[in-house]
């Protein structure tokens, strides 16, 4: 609970400074431009379209699985719109540049420690830290960095056409350059320094074989 909130809570600072947001975020909030449905409708629907994705990358149906991870993020959707009101009501937006840039880089700061909560966790997890495990430990011989990049394509796909069809690009910035570089420093950083009595309980040979 603690990491799906602080997740919901760095997202909504992100989007809310608006001065770049981890990836898929920042797709999302473009869709949002484009369409007119709230970020966290489109966080939601992303989301379950990739808890679906990954009964098909574990190659069986694992309905425990795919039942938690569209429970994370029904409540990680709504949490994101209360937390971005809640932050552009008090102001975060008017800020100066410099200081919206410094909190966009502190929403990712705390999501990544969300992430590595409930990685180390491992009861219920966010759908597209799911892929990435998958993807790391089944199909790329352990490359997190090769998971990752695999990982950022459909969201910069996305950015990439909403720029083709609004001829601008909102939530990329200083944010999602600091997202990308520090994403995985930060969370074994976290895994070390916040809550280290909790220990990584993640077995690769669990994610497709009971």
């Amino acid at each position: 609970m603690i990491g799906l909130i602080l997740n919901a809570f760095g997202n909504g600072l992100c989007i809310s400074a608006n001065m770049g947001s981890g990836i898929w975020t920042a797709a999302a909030v473009n869709i949002n431009m484009m369409s007119g449905l709230s970020v966290g409708t489109i966080l939601f629907i992303v989301g379950v379209l990739n808890a679906i994705t990954n009964q098909f990358l574990i190659r069986r149906l694992d309905i425990r699985r795919m039942i938690g991870e569209i429970l994370y993020i029904l409540f990680f959707s709504s949490f994101v719109d209360i937390f971005t009101d809640m932050l552009n009501n008090i102001g975060i937006p008017n800020l100066p540049i410099i200081v919206r840039a410094i909190l966009s880089c502190l929403g990712v700061t705390f999501f990544c420690v969300a992430i590595s909560l409930y990685q180390r966790a491992n009861i219920i997890m966010h759908p597209n830290d799911d892929t990435t495990n998958i993807l790391r430990f089944f199909y790329l011989k352990g490359s997190s960095t090769a998971a990752q990049i695999i990982d950022f394509v459909p969201p910069i796909i996305i950015v990439i056409v909403a720029f083709a069809m609004t001829d601008k690009i909102y939530s990329v910035n200083v944010g999602t350059l600091f997202s990308i570089l520090f994403n995985g420093v930060l969370i074994a950083a976290a895994d070390k320094l916040i809550w280290p009595g909790l220990k990584h309980n993640f077995m690769a040979k669990n994610i497709i074989e009971k």
